[in-house]
């Protein structure tokens, strides 16, 4: 198990003691104090390989306990997380005349999205803390996600969510027998309400980045593709990004096997945000280190964020990878719900497709080129957003009669 050896604050470099502090640094505060986990990599190297891994069969995130913060691996919940599939796409190989173009689909995750990586390994953390009632603000998936571990290990849970959160995770929250509580508000609004909530009543929180061991689930995307690539790293990693956790997770993914020495190099990691939902976008491109708020207008619902929650460590990683943020319109993203599900066969809700979109872009404006390897980060798939997939969808089911003549007249349709 990976024993952590310290949390430190990414903004004034304060190392604290795990058992000393449960969130993000107090005297640098929520949005630029977030903690960053440290382990004992020298001891690690002496165990945890190339080689242990190979003779590793457990088909799961969990096959990465060595370098995950869990001291009490008797809380994991039966639920198998991670090791999703990676398919080659020679189609966009061939039409975009990249070396190769891989797509990693995050969506085949036990509640269909990327967000069970963290909540697998938050859930953990809440019971080693004891926690008996705990919570999250979430845009959908990682409510929906948290709801379903929090069942499982019999914990009450308490759940806020913006109003125009998708029908489908609010059905899954419920399903799951969460207390959801729809904000009348956008997810900003609502992220802030919960952590006022969970300070007044003493409740564990999941809510990204604040959570320091969110990020610890999240990397293991990046631990995968090494792996499934034989540690042949691609030359660029494109991840949609809404508060960031995702894509500095990966970050922290990679540098760890680099730093172990499993892998001989590091990947470019671009950042896609939807044009009305793009402050990390507008940072990078002005060198700063703060992200202004924005008033989100996007119908990608899971990236549709005022006030990037991880914006210190999403923008240090990018940075760090010699990568960059670009932003895609909404008429982009149906574009590429469309070209993902008919090329590739992944059906993809709107955020998770907006990789597929920043892709396109970085093709058409010369910035990729024809000997790279690229793989896109698929985060959720379609059916967790089916209104705002509907919308990529142009012709609607012909009612016809039950008989051949009604066939054929309907075959002859445009």
């Amino acid at each position: 198990m990976g024993k952590v050896v310290a949390l430190k604050c990414v903004t004034c470099r304060k190392t604290y003691d795990p058992g000393e502090i449960d969130y993000t640094c107090p005297a640098c505060g929520p949005l630029r104090g977030t903690l960053e986990v440290l382990y004992d990599l020298d001891r690690l190297r002496k165990t945890f390989n190339r080689e242990s891994l190979r003779t590793n069969r457990t088909n799961s995130h969990w096959r990465y306990l060595p370098i995950l913060p869990i001291e009490k691996p008797e809380y994991i919940q039966p639920l198998a997380v991670g090791w999703t599939p990676l398919y080659r796409s020679p189609v966009f190989e061939q039409q975009w005349h990249l070396h190769r173009v891989w797509i990693k689909d995050d969506g085949r995750n036990p509640t269909a999205s990327y967000k069970d990586r963290a909540s697998a390994v938050a859930i953990v953390k809440a019971l080693e803390k004891g926690a008996t009632v705990v919570t999250a603000a979430s845009t959908g998936n990682a409510a929906s996600s948290w709801a379903a571990f929090t069942a499982l290990a019999g914990l009450e849970t308490v759940i806020f969510v913006p109003r125009n959160a998708p029908r489908a995770k609010i059905a899954q929250l419920l399903l799951f027998g969460a207390r959801v509580l729809q904000v009348e508000g956008n997810y900003d609004e609502a992220f802030d309400l919960c952590v006022r909530a969970a300070e007044q009543w003493g409740w564990y929180n999941r809510s990204t980045a604040l959570n320091p061991y969110l990020g610890e689930g999240k990397k293991t995307a990046a631990l995968e593709i090494c792996e499934q690539l034989n540690w042949q790293v691609p030359d660029v990693v494109i991840v949609p990004v809404g508060d960031g956790c995702i894509i500095q997770g990966m970050w922290k993914g990679f540098r760890d096997f680099y730093q172990l020495g499993f892998i001989e190099r590091l990947p470019r990691l671009i950042g896609v945000q939807a044009e009305g939902s793009a402050p990390l976008v507008r940072a990078w491109e002005q060198g700063s280190d703060i992200a202004e708020a924005v008033r989100p207008r996007t119908l990608a619902d899971s990236i549709a964020v005022g006030i990037p929650r991880d914006q210190v460590k999403a923008l240090r990683a990018v940075r760090e990878s010699g990568g960059k943020f670009i932003a895609v319109k909404d008429e982009e993203i149906l574009q590429a719900v469309q070209l993902l599900a008919r090329k590739s066969g992944i059906m993809a809700e709107p955020a998770a497709a907006a990789a597929l979109a920043g892709l396109k872009s970085l093709v058409e404006q010369g910035e990729l080129h024809e000997g790279e390897q690229v793989l896109l980060q698929v985060t959720g798939n379609g059916l967790k957003d089916i209104d705002g997939v509907l919308q990529a969808v142009s012709r609607a089911p012909l009612r016809i009669e039950v008989s051949l003549k009604a066939v054929e007249q309907a075959l002859q349709q445009p």
